[in-house]
């Protein structure tokens, strides 16, 4: 159970950095309540869980080639520039205020958080960082640990979507419809920003290549 704690709290500080799909987290958070915010960050764990079955499997290998790697920057770029464009277009629909029921469906939103989180930032990190620390605990006399340390670090980013869409809940209580607005068009700027780093990286990536 030590060992399942440890990474619950590294699930934590995983989660903990602001990216996009905390960034969409909250959006959707203010605009249509706690579940949606919710759902978001249910699609971006689902990606994290085939990210961690590709590492038990030994799949993680093949996403380390360059020509593999590079069009996903390009891929991420085009879908946060989407869902980008679409937060400032739409940012003064689908706001529904405390206590109004929500009219945008949940699978939209799941959508949502699947489109940000297939991205490189997310994937990189998993194979470079955490791929590392998952890929050691499976080569131990006790494989059984691998699966211990994932279920951890998927338990700290629940509870740290949970807090973090609590406190967006709460926020939302005191908020009109102009405010969330502008926190929707400040988070599709937010999201073009990552969109822009993204294709930086396609750049730099085949000037290294070639």
């Amino acid at each position: 159970m030590g060992l399942f704690f440890t990474y619950v709290l590294a699930g934590l500080a995983i989660a903990m950095p602001v990216g996009a799909i905390t960034v969409e987290m909250t959006k959707q958070g203010l605009k249509n309540g706690f579940m949606h915010g919710w759902v978001v960050g249910l699609g971006g764990m689902t990606i994290d869980f085939f990210l961690i079955l590709a590492l038990y499997f030994g799949l993680a290998s093949l996403l380390q080639f360059p020509f593999i790697q590079i069009p996903m920057w390009l891929i991420g770029a085009v879908f946060l520039f989407l869902i980008a464009y679409d937060s400032i277009k739409n940012a003064d629909s689908d706001i529904t205020l405390a206590g109004e029921k929500p009219t945008k469906s949940l699978r939209s939103s799941y959508r949502n958080g699947l489109l940000v989180a297939v991205s490189p930032g997310n994937i990189v990190f998993w194979i470079s960082v955490f791929g590392a620390v998952l890929s050691n605990s499976y080569n131990t006399a006790n494989p059984d640990s691998f699966l211990i340390i994932a279920a951890g670090v998927l338990t700290g980013i629940l509870l740290h979507d949970i807090g973090l869409l609590t406190i967006v809940a709460t926020t939302r209580k005191v908020m009109n419809r102009s405010m969330i607005k502008g926190f929707s068009i400040i988070a599709g700027l937010v999201l073009i920003v990552f969109s822009g780093y993204f294709v930086y990286k396609f750049f730099t990536a085949i000037i290294d290549v070639f």
